[in-house]
Parts: structure tokens; sequence; C-alpha cells
């Protein structure tokens, strides 16, 4: 048997983990030729692959980022995309697909499915905002990086007696900076989830100033003043739809600064969060979706993805995973209104 494994998205910590787990298990388990697909759904839509073998995911374990390169692709945006990807893996000899990634890239997985192509789905994303799974690998890693970040703002905020806006990752969902917010002791975290109000934000900034310390405010750059739009880099979407978005820290530290007349800066942890070495805990949960990947495609298993639930890792229909994003219930954490604005 041959099978082939991608990496589609945005990269993050762990990816290799899973590579790495399905050519070992593919190979040694059962004997199978693995086949790596470059750059996403462009691999395979533009027969860009390579064989993959033990020596070549000997050392990757702890390397971040991915050994097989990714992108944005989205063959269904592609004249005759999904046509070229069954072409490819009948001239390759590919049996099936391993495909891990995020909401895009298991809804390809998900409609190339339904267009009769043997895939399992693996989830990956740093937002953990996949439905059908407790968690995703890379989540762990980016709050670790986020957390740490804040841990080292607080110090010189504090030096400086100013106010430091934290503008993490987060599109729809606010996970990121949930969990580092929570982490690293942040007196207000603003998520996408609920718009906040400003004028709020500002009462609560005046009074940590008041006590002598300095504020830090964490936000996720899809996070919504009540009456106002996202903050966006450019106006440009990729071939899945999505805008960039950027610029809210900077925003919101600009009215912090002009209403309270104190010093305020922010800083946008960008990339940093996507980058590195993965944790200890996103190694282990990586390895296990890959091997359990594999199982499924041995039991012929496809248009489904491996899941946690629990300490479990399950299957579920790929149409269940990508049916819904995953968001913070904010409404759990009335108690902690601070946290929400």
């Amino acid at each position: 048997m041959r099978v082939g494994v991608l990496t589609g998205g945005g990269d993050c910590p762990g990816l290799n983990a899973v590579i790495r787990a399905v050519v070992r298990k593919g190979i040694e388990a059962h004997g199978w030729d693995v086949v790596g697909f470059r750059h996403g759904w462009r691999g395979p839509m533009e027969g860009i692959s390579r064989p993959i073998g033990l020596d070549d995911v000997e050392d990757i374990l702890t390397r971040g980022g991915t050994i097989l390169g990714s992108s944005r692709t989205n063959p269904y945006k592609v004249d005759g995309g999904v046509e070229k990807i069954k072409a490819v893996l009948a001239d390759q000899g590919v049996d099936a697909l391993i495909a891990i990634g995020g909401e895009d890239t298991l809804g390809v997985a998900k409609k190339l499915t339904d267009d009769g192509v043997g895939v399992v789905g693996v989830p990956k994303t740093i937002d953990n905002d996949l439905g059908a799974t407790d968690y995703t690998f890379g989540f762990d890693t980016a709050v670790h990086i986020a957390t740490e970040s804040i841990d080292r703002l607080r110090t010189t905020a504090e030096s400086h007696h100013r106010a430091l806006v934290v503008e993490v990752m987060g599109r729809h969902a606010g996970w990121i900076a949930l969990h580092s917010g929570l982490a690293g002791g942040a007196n207000v975290i603003l998520v996408p989830e609920r718009p906040f109000s400003v004028d709020k934000v500002v009462e609560w900034v005046t009074r940590r100033f008041e006590r002598e310390y300095a504020p830090i405010i964490v936000v996720a750059e899809g996070a919504l003043p009540e009456g106002g739009d996202e903050v966006l880099l450019t106006g440009e979407k990729d071939a899945f739809g999505h805008v960039r978005l950027g610029g809210i820290g900077t925003w919101l530290a600009d009215e912090i600064a002009n209403r309270t007349g104190k010093e305020s800066r922010a800083v946008v942890l960008g990339h940093t969060q996507r980058g590195g070495t993965p944790t200890a805990y996103d190694r282990v949960l990586a390895t296990r979706f890959g091997l359990h990947a594999v199982d499924a495609v041995a039991d012929g298993d496809f248009g489904v993805m491996v899941a946690l639930r629990g300490t479990d890792i399950v299957r579920v229909k790929l149409a269940e995973a990508t049916a819904e994003l995953k968001t913070v219930p904010v409404e759990r954490y009335a108690e902690a209104e601070v946290f929400f604005g």
C-alpha cells in the first residue's frame, strides 16, 4: 500500500511529530510506502512529492514547522483542481491520504472524501477552534509562548509604569488569549466571542494605575470593540476567503493612552506563537494522532478525523469535525467579568 501525507494551512509546532509517527508505524507495522506531498493541497494537485523513509524522520520530533512545507491552497478554487488531485494520486499509485490541518484543510478533506478520495484527517491548529476534539496539537505550545511573553512584558511594564497590550492570535476563537491571559495574570482578556467596551477597559486600566501597578491587557486579533469592526492588516483574502487580521492591539493601546494620559504600548506576538520547539504535551498528542491515523487507514475507515476525547483518541466524521468552530463559551466565565470586557 502507498499512503500520502500532507500538511496544510498555517504551520504549528507538532506537525513533524505527526509525520514521524505516520512514517514509522506505516513502514514498520504495515510495510507501506509513504509519500510526502509538499506545500499542502498544492502538492497532490501539482504532483509535488517525495518518498519519506525512516531516515527522513529520525530527528524531526523536536523540530517546529513542517518538513513538507505548507500552503493555503484550495483545490476547489482552482479550475480542475479535484480532477488533478485524482490524476496525480492514480499516477503515483497513492491509495490513501492523511491530511494534517485545521478547518480549511480538513474542509477540503471532507469534500474530497465525498468525491471518492480516501482521506483521514488529523486536527492541527494553534487556535484550538476545531470542533469534535477537546484539544488540537500546537495549542499548548502557543499558549506557553504567549504566557512566557506576558511574564517578560510584565517586568518592563512595571519598570516604566505603563500599560501593555499583548495581541495574540485568534481570528474567531479566543482560546489562546483566555489561557495565556489567565496563566499570565492579565488584568483584562478580550476575546472575539464577546465585543468589548473600550470605556470598561479604560476603567479597569485606570483602577490598576491607581493601585500603582502596570496593567496588562491580552487581546485576541479578532476581538471587536462594541459597534466596531475587525482591524485588518489588508483587505486581501486568501483561497479560503479569510482576510488578514492584525492591529487591534495597537488601536487599543492608542485609545488607552488618549483616554488616560498614561503611556501605553502594544506588542504583537504574531508568528512567534507558531514557531519553535513543541512542548512535551504537543509532541505526545501529535504522535498519538499520527499513530491512530495510520490505524484508520489500515482499517479502510476514510472520511474520519482522529480526535481527543478526554484522554482517549477516537474517530469522528470529518463532516462533524468541520461543521462549526469551537469557540470560548464566555457564559461559563461570567463570574470573572474582568476577563471579558
